[in-house]
């Protein structure tokens, strides 16, 4: 095992892990888009706070994506990530199952489309992945926020949550949608919603590496 890598997922295990049971939790309570898109923002923006300076807090498959086609890390740390991040989200979904009776089913991302337009929930999914992975770039990547990187991320999340949540459960996270739906043992979604997600971290990635790259001059030393 590669040490230098070891420490970095296991902040994306916790990282995930805590995505995924506050959001799942915000959403299996019943309090509405609201309140899901608060949690989910929230949250993520403390995660960043405090697992960014290890890892670079990705806690979100589509985003390290879009960081591996921008050539922002390596594939090796995106394999360690993935796999970190993946059961950060199981573990989560597999706890609050057992605290929150069918905590995995009510905190599933499902929407209005997912049922009878799952394609359409999918694309929806693929823009707002999108709009997050822009943001993670010229944020974090390119620094042009500078310490109000993890508030322009979270209200990016939030933002996408408040539009999207009734019609797909708006995820924007492989990981999100799997915790729950594994545990639930729903799997109706799961090729379209990857498809889509995953599309919309990759498409955001080029764009911001070959179209939107930062053309801040480097200073000479």
């Amino acid at each position: 095992m590669n040490n230098d890598l070891f420490r970095p997922a296991i902040a994306e295990l916790i990282g995930t892990f805590t995505l995924v049971f506050v959001g799942g939790a915000a959403v299996a309570s019943g309090q509405g888009v609201v309140a899901a898109a608060l949690a989910h923002g929230l949250i993520l923006v403390g995660i960043i706070f405090v697992y960014g300076h290890l890892s670079g807090a990705h806690v979100n498959p589509a985003v390290t994506a879009g960081l591996l086609v921008g050539k922002q890390i390596t594939v090796e740390r995106a394999i360690y990530y993935w796999i970190a991040q993946f059961v950060g989200a199981i573990i989560a979904a597999f706890i609050l199952n057992i605290i929150v009776p069918d905590g995995a089913k009510l905190g599933q991302t499902v929407g209005s489309l997912t049922a009878g337009s799952v394609w359409s929930a999918a694309l929806f999914e693929a823009i707002m992945t999108f709009f997050l992975v822009s943001a993670v770039y010229q944020a974090a990547v390119y620094g042009k926020v500078g310490n109000l990187a993890a508030l322009a991320i979270g209200l990016t999340l939030a933002g996408s949550i408040l539009a999207g949540g009734t019609y797909t459960g708006a995820s924007l996270n492989p990981a999100r949608t799997l915790g729950p739906e594994l545990i639930a043992g729903d799997f109706s979604y799961f090729i379209p919603y990857m498809i889509g997600i995953f599309g919309g971290g990759i498409v955001a990635g080029l764009l911001h590496t070959i179209v939107l790259p930062d053309k801040t001059p480097t200073k000479s030393s």
